[in-house]
């Protein structure tokens, strides 16, 4: 099934021909030459078409005119050296709960209750779940990027040394990716870090955890929603999604000393238990829905001078494995419970 959201995959895909463009023809288009012409005469690119040609098995000549056509772009570095994840939670959470993501959300839900609801049923992922991460990834499809990925994980591996090593590896997915899905590599757009489509898949992701959906043949994470549901949907079941799960709880710390119990920024997968956490003086609910001897993460949410304490779930952790930040985890587990309370409330 194919959906029009304004983005036709034809602006993706090309039909088995790619669309490549010349120095000569991007000049014409743009005024200036392109910036990748010196990437292809730096050492350290000569280095990487060798390693990706025997990666990827992908001719050297056809590589050398995709990163011919790779344009560096400076707001490219700009925008991932202030991520929305460096914020505190009082700065972030404005961000992605607000009334009109939530109302979004519900006009979202209606419109693909039915698909949404048979994907929930074959992963055993809930609907408002996959919507949520829709909805703080591109606004529910509407948002998905402006940047060629090749110029992304162009000037990302080769002129952002920080992060550098990871990105060339995203750029090697990405050439094989192309020719999996048949991708147009000059056309294809996504995020200033090379995430794509509706779900905001790396190329890694996309090749290891996009579905076909809707039995089409193509994983089409920009204009297929079954693809994309079902792909977001497999992207939890296989970093350990339990189904009907808790996913997170607040807790009172009372004053007890808990540092070392705390996960902070990457160091996210749980390493205490509710026992323990009781033992130091915490105050866990009664009604806890895991045992004492479950493992668990302790993290705190700042908002202004308020600090609060809240233990993560197995689910939570499944949900910063997409985005790793605790942040960004609460705001996906928060949109998907308002989106339901607002649906359930208006159904009456």
């Amino acid at each position: 099934m194919k959906d029009a959201l304004g983005r036709g995959f034809s602006r993706f895909r090309s039909g088995g021909r790619t669309l490549l463009f010349s120095l000569l023809g991007w000049s014409a288009l743009t005024g200036s030459l392109p910036a990748a012409a010196g990437y292809l005469e730096r050492d350290e690119v000569q280095a990487f078409l060798d390693r990706a040609v025997d990666e990827t098995g992908v001719e050297r000549g056809q590589i050398e005119q995709w990163l011919g056509s790779a344009v560096y772009q400076q707001k490219i570095i700009d925008a991932i050296t202030r991520p929305a994840e460096s914020k505190t939670w009082g700065e972030y959470r404005p961000i992605f709960l607000t009334e009109k993501r939530i109302d979004g959300g519900v006009a979202f839900m209606e419109e693909n209750a039915e698909l949404l609801e048979e994907v929930a049923a074959t992963y055993g992922v809930s609907p408002y779940v996959i919507a949520a991460i829709i909805g703080v990834e591109t606004y529910y499809g509407r948002l998905t990027g402006g940047y060629r990925v090749i110029d992304a994980l162009a000037t990302l591996g080769f002129d952002y040394p920080k992060r550098g090593e990871f990105f060339r590896g995203q750029l090697i997915e990405f050439i094989r990716l192309a020719g999996e899905e048949n991708l147009d590599m000059d056309r294809a757009e996504g995020s200033y870090a090379g995430a794509m489509g509706m779900p905001q898949f790396i190329p890694s992701s996309y090749r290891h955890y996009a579905v076909d959906g809707d039995g089409d043949g193509d994983r089409d994470l920009w204009d297929s929603r079954h693809d994309v549901f079902a792909s977001v949907a497999n992207y939890f079941v296989e970093h350990g999604w339990g189904q009907g799960e808790p996913v997170m709880f607040e807790v009172d710390i009372n004053d007890a000393d808990v540092d070392d119990l705390l996960n902070r920024i990457r160091d996210l997968e749980p390493k205490t238990t509710l026992g323990e956490l009781r033992e130091r003086g915490v105050s866990v609910p009664d009604d806890a829905p895991v045992p004492d001897d479950f493992d668990v993460m302790l993290f705190t949410l700042t908002d202004g001078d308020d600090v609060s304490y809240h233990v993560g779930l197995n689910n939570f952790y499944v949900i910063t494995r997409y985005n790793h930040s605790v942040l960004y985890a609460t705001a996906v587990w928060q949109l998907a419970q308002a989106i339901q309370r607002r649906r359930e409330s208006e159904a009456g």
